[in-house]
């Protein structure tokens, strides 16, 4: 099949340079195609009846960069972003985990994660845990709004991540795009979308294969993604318009190493029977209604129903899989599975009006949402080495789970333009918040869980400000509270000896920033800014009694500054377009990340074991990204270099490693990224690149559960090659 598609490429290209030879080879001029590197975009004043004037934003054009797209290489993607913290233990690129400002990364779990607007998470407070990735050669750009997201989006501390796929061509009835990608390790990407409009009827979907054996042993997998929007413009006011995204994937889990492992080969895995999955149904349907010039109404609702799906030997990484001498067989596998539904609604609204002889934006929504959480965990599984989901026991799973969650929320923000320079934007929040837990679970002595319920009433207020210097410059200021609900994850253990703190509290801070940012004529793009977060009642793990104790650890402060630099060199000097374009970049973060409070002294007998002052786990010092792209009309070459700091992986800041290698520092590392694209005879493309060029040795992560537990390493040097084609 892979063959087959491309040597069909291959063909298309032949018949189509074949074709044009005929009509007349020496009449053939094709047009001049410059490509040149797309510095980093910023959202307007307002979009899609949300205001983004003075919120600390970035737009990456996923079109117009090099970059590995084929494996959703995200610190390609994320590289101008200053102060993104990656964790880099999927090679695949089916689960992208990110963070910054010292806040975790887990599965992205910090972000109000969306796709063209709406939610793509199982539930946005009980369980923000992203599990599926749009595939970026889908995507036209992606939208980061920093935690002053949080009044628009949501209480996160981290803000928006929202993934905006291509849109059909306006002015054809269909258009077909196709890239073809072959790799290290026996990688196969094939993206294939069809797009285009029919009077007021527009059309745009795709359909994605990638596979691969992984570079580490055992870390095979395959995963399928398929897309349809469709819209309808009902009259020159109001459009509809419905989507529907299925996704699906096999993964091999190679677990984690030891840090003598790792050391010593980290390429190598002790497990070949871990089996990871995740079926992704989302669906959505949208309204929008210009009703003037100076209102829009915009309505959109959307669904989630996904699955979670696990079977493995979980066992420390230092104990060996093997065949119990007793039965000849291998011991059965624990099997989790969770199963999601989650629906809701938004209502947006933007008015446009006057006021002392100036017009100002108002901006405010409402949304509903109800999600549900069925958890089955701890099932006995077969003693196989494939992925299979059967239990010997079906009604004794460890632990059987029902969550909920029902979220009402109303908020608003106002832009007050004062004169020509000065815009003040103060906005509000109010939401309502219910969850409730009930099941059974092994840790307690009856087994049953008593129902619980709990419901907030959340109040979360901020305001920010821009200054505009010159027509291009401006400086911003924002502060926005924010809000966590203690998640399902948190109020169940992980292992039978973790006990819960029956009176854990929610989180709950706020995000500041102050920047200067804009352009200078075409040579220069500039975004420096300093932060500051604050992040109450924190949620972590200590030992108390031999067992671990999950409760609120401390508060903890990170500030620092952020940084994006991006200077086109021959601009600077020339307009000589004949020569090419060189741009150069620096994108930087400095990050003081600390525990400042020790909210519960009395669970340790030991006062030296205070997290006062230490360092926020998982939180680098310092993310610096470098890069360089030479284009000359139809050629692209990106070369990109990255630094990032060490990290603990424990509140405590364990130096050396435990047995189980699932805590213990984990130290900086420096990698180098290069690629290249060559766009010829008009439709026709050619990528190609090597990651991780000096063959790095690094890890991101330690585990204390899937996909480990242990250290899970990064991907060594690996190579792509693409052919695509826009037809």
């Amino acid at each position: 099949m892979k063959k087959i598609i491309i040597l069909s490429l291959f063909i298309t290209i032949y018949n189509n340079l074949h074709s044009q030879k005929k009509d007349s080879l020496s009449d053939l001029k094709l047009p001049d195609i410059i490509i040149t590197d797309v510095k980093l975009n910023r959202m307007p004043d307002l979009k899609d009846n949300v205001i983004y004037a003075g919120k600390k934003n970035e737009v990456i054009l996923l079109t117009k960069i090099n970059a590995d797209l084929s494996i959703n290489n995200a610190r390609q993607i994320f590289a101008k972003v200053p102060g993104i913290n990656i964790w880099e233990n999927d090679g695949s690129g089916i689960q992208t985990g990110i963070a910054s400002r010292g806040l975790s990364p887990n599965r992205s779990w910090e972000f109000n994660v969306r796709q063209n607007g709406y939610d793509i998470s199982p539930d946005i407070f009980g369980y923000p845990e992203s599990y599926y990735t749009p595939p970026t050669e889908a995507v036209e750009k992606i939208e980061v709004i920093r935690g002053a997201a949080s009044l628009q989006y949501g209480p996160q501390f981290g803000g928006l991540l929202n993934y905006e796929f291509k849109k059909p061509n306006s002015q054809k009835p269909i258009t077909f795009e196709t890239q073809q990608t072959i790799g290290s390790y026996g990688l196969f990407n094939s993206f294939n979308a069809i797009g285009g409009t029919i009077k007021k009827f527009s059309y745009y979907g795709f359909l994605h294969n990638r596979s691969a054996n992984g570079w580490r042993d055992n870390s095979r997998y395959s995963i399928f993604t398929g897309h349809i929007s469709l819209n309808y413009q009902l009259t020159k006011k109001i459009s509809i318009t419905a989507e529907y995204t299925k996704m699906n994937y096999d993964s091999e889990q190679s677990g984690g190493l030891t840090d003598l492992e790792f050391e010593n080969n980290h390429q190598k895995s002790t497990r070949e029977r871990n089996w990871f999955g995740a079926p992704w149904n989302v669906a959505s349907a949208s309204l929008k209604y210009k009703v003037s010039n100076s209102f829009n109404i915009q309505l959109k609702s959307f669904a989630t129903i996904a699955e979670r799906n696990s079977v493995g030997y979980l066992k420390s990484i230092n104990l060996k899989d093997s065949i119990n001498p007793s039965t000849l067989q291998y011991n059965p596998r624990q099997v989790d599975r969770d199963n999601y539904e989650n629906y809701g609604a938004e209502l947006r609204t933007s008015l446009k009006y006057n006021l002392l002889g100036k017009q100002h934006i108002l901006a405010s929504g409402i949304r509903i949402q109800s999600a549900h959480t069925t958890r089955n965990q701890l099932g006995v599984g077969s003693v196989g080495n494939d992925f299979d989901l059967n239990v010997n026991f079906p009604q004794q799973y460890g632990r059987s789970l029902n969550f909920t969650t029902t979220n009402y929320a109303i908020f608003a923000e106002n832009i007050f333009y004062v004169g020509s320079k000065l815009k003040i934007i103060p906005g509000f929040r109010f939401d309502i918040i219910e969850n409730t837990i009930k099941g059974y679970i092994n840790t307690t002595t009856s087994g049953q869980l008593n129902p619980e319920k709990r419901t907030r009433n959340i109040f979360l207020y901020g305001i920010g400000g821009e200054y505009l210097i010159t027509n291009k410059t401006n400086i911003y200021a924002n502060y926005s509270m924010a809000y966590r609900p203690v998640t399902f994850s948190e109020l169940t253990p992980s292992a039978t000896t973790e006990i819960i703190d029956p009176n854990l509290k929610d989180a709950n801070g706020f995000n500041a920033d102050f920047g200067y940012r804009g352009k200078v004529k075409q040579f220069l793009t500039f975004d420096i800014s300093a932060f500051y977060l604050q992040y109450n009642n924190r949620i972590g793990s200590v030992i108390q009694n031999g067992n671990l104790f999950r409760t609120n650890i401390g508060t903890s402060v990170s500030k620092g500054i952020e940084s994006y630099i991006e200077l086109s060199i021959i601009d600077l000097f020339t307009k000589n377009s004949k020569i090419g374009n060189l741009s150069v970049f620096a994108s930087n973060s400095f990050i003081n990340a600390k525990y400042t409070k020790w909210e519960n002294p009395s669970i340790s007998s030991d006062p030296t074991k205070s997290i006062e002052n230490k360092r926020v786990e998982n939180a680098p010092n310092y993310i610096h990204r470098f890069g360089a792209t030479y284009s000359k009309q139809k050629l692209s070459i990106t070369f990109q270099y990255n630094s990032v700091g060490d990290v603990f992986t424990d509140a405590a800041n364990t130096e050396l490693a435990n047995a189980t290698a699932t805590i213990g520092k984990l130290s900086g590392y420096n990698i180098m990224d290069a690629s290249f694209s060559y766009h010829f005879f008009e439709k026709y493309n050619i990528k190609a690149g090597v990651n991780n060029l000096t063959d790095e040795k690094y890890a991101t992560r330690r585990s204390g559960g899937y996909p480990g537990p242990g250290i899970l390493p990064g991907n060594a040097r690996t190579y792509f090659i693409s052919f695509g084609a826009s037809l």
